[in-house]
């Protein structure tokens, strides 16, 4: 069942800013719109997911290797890639709320609503089934929801004609035609829809006359794809490899919005894989496998992934399907896997003059490889944590706690330590164990309040475990390890804490599950 819980939502950006895990940009100076910060809890969030992104990816493969490109690049490399001519989005305006939107976001949303209807329909048919209850039967006889599936089936396809014959004014149609509000003003008063190039461009050079205009990077892809050769021969690579990068791109997006899932500065995780052609189909369904596989690794919710196949290719593609996770606005993207053919190598090709090929000595030729490609924003994927791991808990004596239930290896703090008191040698101890602890993990030291207090602090941060050294601490050499989901303590000896921690919130641990 889709979230559709702008409360969630809300409660998130609330509890990111409140324990330093997001911030508005500049916010001393009323902020920027769609630009944020992360702060000193988020960002090693982020570096925790990138480090399990890279290491799945790169570490694990003998055959992929990463790079960091350049986020300026000759202006050429985006003419090539099509992005200068081709990098639009249909937007059109309400002109009585004088608000912009994408036209086809519009009718993706009206899609949705009817989705919404559909999983209506279901809930009611499996509560008055029960466990006789078979979903794909009832999706398939039951008339009213074969017409709602009818009526999504013929506005997709005609929103992919549009878009495919560059038909603005069918999408405006279409729009009018489905009886399309706008969000605020509720008025169906549309301009004409008009197309908008996404990139930001910037001149390089210190004077304006002889400057030359470039682009910040709409994609991380292109670096990729320019340094195709340099990573293949001086790496010695054979196909199929590839080439990995993690890094930021941007986008003039009209609409940034959502928090951090539509932004104009953000964040990729990306993977090129270069095969032979021919062989692509095989290798997208490989990296379907691969990448669904390391989503569920996290334990975010199995029911809360699905993938939506692209009905309206891109131009270089010939299969695409997005992985989409259940946000609190719904299933949306989150990571695309996209079977791009030789397209980009040989636009590359075409515009600078230069073979982009490789020598197969099996073959006893050369030729341009194929790339199936794997896609994820980093911002996003951070989201998908956050709404997953937001609890709120009604405790057995009543009490109230908020929490944030990451998977361990990702957690900001692994392990908090606290004294019981702030006397008796207590805090030298706790430190002690910091010391032993700090090298491979990232610790907090905490005294302030009573510990009940303290732990609802580190389990609002999502901190997985708390030791706490007390009197007995010093006669035993003992300490209690609370585990933040359950709340149950243990006591053990300081002796077994490195290894048990280790055990509990490495990345190795869900490495191994890949």
């Amino acid at each position: 069942m889709a979230n559709q819980d702008d409360n969630l939502l809300k409660k998130i950006i609330s509890h990111a800013k409140e324990y330093g895990f997001i911030f508005p940009s500049s916010e001393i100076y009323d902020g920027l719109a769609a630009a944020y910060d992360y702060g000193q809890n988020g960002v090693e969030l982020k570096n925790n997911i990138k480090s399990f992104w890279w290491k799945a990816m790169v570490q694990m493969n003998e055959n992929i290797v990463g790079i960091d490109a350049s986020i300026f690049m000759h202006p050429t490399t985006w003419k090539a890639s099509g992005h200068v001519d081709a990098f639009n989005d249909p937007l059109i305006d309400n002109k009585d709320s004088k608000k912009r939107y994408r036209a086809d976001v519009l009718v993706e949303e009206y899609i949705a609503k009817i989705e919404g209807k559909i999983d209506k329909e279901v809930d009611k048919a499996a509560k008055r089934f029960g466990d006789s209850f078979d979903k794909d039967q009832y999706l398939a006889t039951n008339p009213r929801v074969m017409g709602y599936a009818e009526e999504i089936a013929s506005i997709n396809k005609r929103m992919k004609e549009a878009i495919e014959q560059e038909n603005l004014a069918e999408v405006k149609k279409l729009i009018e035609d489905l009886g399309i509000v706008d969000p605020v003003s509720g008025s169906k008063n549309w301009t004409d829809v008009r197309q908008f190039n996404l990139m930001f461009s910037t001149e390089l050079g210190s004077v304006a006359d002889g400057a030359s205009k470039i682009y910040l990077r709409p994609e991380t892809a292109q670096g990729i794809f320019v340094n195709f050769l340099n990573v293949q021969k001086s790496g010695r690579m054979k196909i199929p490899f590839g080439i990995a990068q993690i890094g930021k791109a941007f986008r003039n997006e009209i609409i940034a919005r959502q928090f951090i899932f539509r932004m104009r500065e953000f964040e990729q995780m990306e993977m090129q894989f270069f095969v032979k052609p021919g062989d692509e189909m095989e290798w997208y369904e490989h990296w379907k496998n691969k990448r669904i596989q390391w989503h569920k690794t996290l334990g975010l919710g199995e029911d809360n992934y699905r993938f939506h196949d692209h009905l309206n290719l891109a131009h270089y593609a010939n299969a695409a399907c997005d992985i989409e996770f259940n946000f609190p606005m719904g299933f949306k993207e989150l990571e695309g896997i996209h079977s791009r053919t030789d397209f980009d190598l040989k636009a590359h090709e075409e515009h600078s003059g230069k073979k982009l090929q490789f020598f197969d000595p099996q073959e006893n030729k050369s030729y341009v490889p194929y790339v199936v490609e794997t896609s994820i924003g980093l911002d996003r994927m951070f989201l998908a944590v956050m709404t997953s791991a937001y609890k709120e808990e009604v405790l057995e004596d009543g009490s109230e706690r908020t929490l944030l239930k990451l998977p361990a290896a990702l957690a900001p703090t692994k392990v908090a330590v606290f004294p019981l008191v702030k006397k008796d040698g207590l805090p030298e101890k706790a430190h002690e164990i910091i010391d032993l602890l700090k090298l491979d993990f990232s610790c907090q030291y905490d005294e302030k309040d009573a510990v009940g207090k303290r732990y609802r602090r580190q389990d609002a941060v999502g901190t997985p475990y708390c030791v706490t050294v007390d009197h007995q601490t010093l006669e035993d050499n003992t300490v209690t390890i609370r585990d933040r989901d359950t709340m149950q303590q243990e006591r053990i000896d300081i002796t077994q804490l490195h290894s048990r921690v280790a055990d509990l919130v490495s990345l190795s641990r869900l490495l191994k599950q890949l």
